[in-house]
């Protein structure tokens, strides 16, 4: 029997999953998460608005077809090995748990599906208590029933924001504004193109019409072509300046205007996470992605790759490559039929993946920032220290600001510290996946005492 081990249980994972096991293989699942269901189905059962609950008929689907997985939660992964067989070494328990006891699962088949978090861009002002990232927001409306703040501004980029803004009307709270940095231009240029190609997914207009419904109703302002440029308040927030920017996003001047406001909602997007693809040796797209083939296969053997570590395209299109994926670690030929309708599902949402890059970050955002602002919020380190030291080296750079050196490793800063500094600095190259104590490496070297030689032979 062919063993699977899929890391992530959003779902890219438990479709990998739920497919592996119906074809017969045995299958383990890993996530750091206490409950599956991921970002997407972060869902407090006792809140029963359909707006609120996306997508729950699939979701029970999934997990009656996870009958016989093994499902491993509270999981981190800290390192993966490639070779005959794979690894993956994780620990259970809480992070911040003071005995976590760990295990290493061999495998002859992985599939990554360890999806990507918010890529927040700083703001002078953005460290103020009542500023969060627009995926925080969601997640607190999700799985808690709580919204933010009274009065929320929902600012960056990508159709992310409109969701964001509809759990905070449906939870009672008022919806400042809505701030996209894509102008109205740029919007019917990217997603008018070719709209034919759009029309095979249909679903994603319902959704669309039902966030448009929602800010109508609440007549929340939707402000194109602009971005939130300061944020302002003593203890916490009080109000933003919203201000129009160019197409490369340098803010024109002689725009601002303030909106008052007692919390802000930022997403700029989303950073895949893949962290345990490059240690496992797959190869990367230039554009930052695991590159794959039609059966999500990497550069790596009996490696495969579902989900928004791919390319960013929604929940439709991971669950079909994870359906894909499950079905080829199995080892289940490309002729099979089980494999026509998530490849069709695949081939109908790329169209709506390719239309996302409309709301790709431009080069200009760094203009809207003061030398003393935050950008590294672990280390302290600001924006015009980082500038200062990266016309020096990357390498110089990163040793005297510790900029991406603290406990997130880069997680949150890395993206920006390199648009700042100019150059690539590496940050989702991490020779250890997650937070480990010495203690409980130590434990693992003691257990497994060809470790150190495989390491070396690495």
């Amino acid at each position: 029997m062919t063993r699977i081990v899929v890391i992530g249980a959003g779902p890219a994972g438990l479709a990998a999953a739920a497919s592996a096991s119906q074809a017969g293989a045995d299958v383990v699942v890993v996530d750091e998460g206490e409950r599956m269901g991921g970002q997407f189905w972060r869902h407090h059962p006792a809140f029963t608005d359909a707006r609120l609950q996306h997508q729950l008929g699939r979701f029970g689907d999934l997990q009656k077809a996870l009958a016989n997985v093994r499902m491993l939660s509270s999981a981190s992964v800290w390192r993966v090995e490639a070779g005959t067989p794979l690894r993956v070494h994780a620990l259970f328990g809480p992070v911040d748990a003071a005995r976590r006891e760990g295990e290493t699962l061999e495998a002859d088949a992985v599939v990554l599906a360890t999806g990507a978090h918010d890529r927040v861009l700083p703001v002078p002002g953005w460290t103020l208590p009542g500023v969060t990232s627009a995926g925080a927001v969601q997640a607190l409306a999700k799985r808690d029933g709580v919204a933010l703040g009274t009065r929320t501004v929902v600012a960056g980029a990508g159709p992310f924001l409109l969701p964001v803004a509809q759990s905070i009307s449906i939870l009672g709270g008022q919806v400042a504004a809505i701030v996209e940095a894509a102008s109205a231009r740029t919007l019917l240029t990217g997603w008018g193109r070719r709209p034919w190609e759009l029309t095979a997914a249909a679903g994603k207009a319902g959704e669309l019409a039902s966030y448009l419904g929602t800010l109508v109703a609440c007549r929340t302002p939707y402000r194109l072509g602009s971005a939130v440029t300061r944020i302002h308040g003593g203890g916490s927030v009080e109000a933003v300046t919203v201000q129009r920017i160019d197409r490369s996003w340098r803010p024109v001047a002689g725009t601002e205007r303030t909106v008052d406001c007692d919390a802000v909602a930022l997403g700029h997007g989303f950073t895949p996470r893949l962290e345990a693809a490059i240690q496992f040796g797959c190869e990367i797209t230039p554009e930052r992605f695991v590159r794959v083939d039609g059966r999500q296969r990497t550069s790596v053997p009996g490696v495969h790759a579902a989900g928004e570590i791919t390319g960013i395209g929604g929940a439709d299109a991971a669950l079909a490559e994870g359906e894909i994926a499950g079905l080829a670690a199995a080892g289940i030929p490309a002729s099979d039929p089980r494999l026509r309708a998530p490849e069709r599902a695949r081939r109908r949402m790329r169209a709506f993946a390719e239309r996302l890059a409309t709301h790709a970050i431009r080069p200009g955002w760094t203009a809207w920032l003061d030398d003393d602002t935050i950008v590294c919020r672990c280390e302290g380190a600001t924006a015009g220290v980082i500038a200062e030291y990266a016309r020096v080296s990357s390498r110089g750079m990163r040793l005297a600001t510790r900029a991406g050196l603290g406990p997130c490793q880069g997680r949150t800063c890395g993206h920006s510290v390199e648009d700042i500094a100019g150059t690539p600095a590496g940050f989702d190259r991490r020779p250890v996946l997650s937070s480990v104590r010495i203690g409980e490496l130590a434990a693992h070297r003691s257990s497994h005492p060809n470790t150190a030689e495989r390491e070396q032979e690495q």
